[in-house]
């Protein structure tokens, strides 16, 4: 079955987030006050719990405003230490995070996830985004190590010289014909 809603599941069963509009963000609270379950709710928009409560959650903290998506901040590491300390220590949900500093669920789960691994420095280390930068200079020139080596080098020099003295001297020859055109 190929269809809309299709696309959203994956291959268990569970939901996948994809962005919903903002339309479907009204719809969603207002069949909320109607009395849907979060079960319906679920079910119909395919989203998981934790996104109806965080959903719900900036609604009640921000209004209509909070159904928007999150602005990109860059979030300082006492916030992100404080997060996982309020997550670990005072049993928080993660939704109750998300909601109380306007920070994604997958931010949260990637900072707790690294703390986990790699403590402090872990999370502290700058990670740089996105492709890594190519070194676009020549590649540097191995020196020859053997004698064939070297013999074979001191060809491919020769080789270049001379077809580098024989475009120069063609477009002498050319400059030359040209001036004796000109009359000069």
């Amino acid at each position: 079955e190929v269809t809309p809603e299709s696309w959203t599941k994956n291959f268990r069963g569970l939901f996948m987030s994809r962005h919903h509009t903002l339309a479907e963000k009204q719809e969603i609270l207002r069949l909320h006050e109607d009395g849907a379950s979060m079960v319906e709710l679920m079910t119909r928009f395919h989203v998981s719990d934790y996104y109806l409560y965080i959903l719900f959650g900036r609604y009640k903290k921000y209004g209509i405003d909070g159904l928007e998506n999150y602005k990109k901040t860059v979030i300082s590491l006492e916030l992100k230490l404080q997060i996982i300390k309020e997550y670990e220590e005072d049993c928080l949900p993660l939704w109750q995070l998300c909601v109380k500093y306007d920070v994604s669920h997958s931010s949260i789960c990637r900072w707790i996830q690294q703390y986990k691994s790699g403590g402090y420095e872990e999370l502290y280390r700058h990670k740089q985004r996105g492709r890594p930068i190519k070194n676009m200079g020549r590649p540097k020139k191995k020196e020859p190590q053997t004698e064939l080596e070297k013999l074979q080098a001191e060809n491919l020099r020769l080789r270049a010289e001379n077809a580098l003295l024989k475009k120069a001297k063609v477009l002498m020859e050319e400059k030359r014909a040209k001036t004796k055109d000109s009359g000069l």
